[in-house]
């Protein structure tokens, strides 16, 4: 055997840039962005807007860099938080490389997704893929019906589809295909974070979503969105051993109206330590560290509608 010669540099040049993912709640978004960065960043619910932040997914790859930035959900607006988070969306819709508009293929093609698309069409310059979640649940007779119209969609409004590309966030093969065809339509240029990122989300917005989380569990139906997390403080424990850190954190949920604390503390406080108990452990494997966790539950009347609450809570 001749020995053989290994090309370290390889001829492609180097890119990096932001995609983001959009669809109507429950299309897969946030399950899609955990697959491809491979771990849990982003907050996945089977609920809407439980994602209020950019939270960002990166994918490392020798050749390239992908940072997948997560908007919130684009929705007809209600209310001033409403309005002002889809500004935000179409802002981040403007500015990113490629945008991944998810569509799953259990369900036919609804208001919501027209709604999503009209707007897609409006973006003229940024390049769009149309991503298929969900195909482990559907055969492909159903498959193949959901790409057609997907392209119908698309010359309806006038968009032209980079790729529409059916993906199972369940298997890996299709998820890194993914990544192949979105690479293409980044620009060139150098990484844009440190290898080990896999989120530049402030970890306090991060520990903030997980507790929302554990505290929208439950009584999404009674308080679906009005519960917002601010995390004051996060400080390690002085006088422990070093090998037995301890991490405090002091948490506000904040809600809008006194009637809603009994509904949060729950029976003696117990839904509240279910809260704190589950919550915990989800922030303990976050930061890889043991954590003390003190919530309290607030009231922030009608915050959603005053733009100085929304302001402090961090919108």
């Amino acid at each position: 055997m001749g020995a053989m010669s290994v090309r370290t540099e390889s001829s492609a040049p180097h890119r990096a840039g932001f995609a983001c993912f959009v669809g109507r709640p429950n299309a897969g978004k946030s399950t899609l962005t955990n697959a491809l960065v491979g771990t849990k960043v982003a907050i996945t619910s089977n609920r809407p807007q439980t994602t209020r932040h950019t939270v960002r997914g990166i994918v490392h790859r020798p050749e390239a860099q992908l940072v997948l930035v997560d908007t919130p959900g684009l929705h007809k607006p209600r209310t001033l938080l409403g309005e002002r988070l889809n500004d935000i969306v179409r802002t981040t819709w403007s500015e990113v490389d490629v945008i991944g508009f998810c569509l799953p293929a259990d369900q036919k093609i609804g208001p919501g997704d027209r709604y999503i698309a009209a707007e897609l069409a409006d973006i003229k310059k940024t390049p769009k893929i149309a991503i298929v979640t969900k195909t482990d649940l559907v055969d492909s007779k159903a498959l193949a019906a959901q790409l057609i119209a997907i392209d119908q969609l698309g010359k309806e409004l006038g968009i032209e589809w980079a790729e529409i590309i059916p993906v199972s966030a369940v298997g890996d093969a299709q998820v890194s295909l993914l990544a192949d065809l979105l690479v293409p339509l980044l620009p060139e240029g150098p990484a844009l974070y440190p290898e080990g990122d896999l989120t530049d989300e402030p970890e306090q917005v991060m520990v903030a979503e997980l507790i929302r989380e554990a505290a929208l569990e439950g009584v999404r139906d009674e308080l679906p969105h009005s519960i917002a997390v601010v995390v004051e403080e996060m400080i390690p424990r002085e006088d422990r051993p070093a090998d037995k850190p301890l991490l405090d954190i002091h948490a506000n949920v904040y809600i809008e109206r006194p009637s809603q604390k009994g509904i949060i503390i729950g029976p003696k406080g117990k839904r509240l330590k279910e809260v704190g108990t589950k919550s915990r452990k989800h922030i303990e494997a976050l930061l890889g560290t043991p954590v003390f966790l003190d919530l309290h539950v607030k009231v922030a009347k009608d915050w959603q509608r005053d733009p100085k609450q929304l302001r402090k809570l961090g919108f």
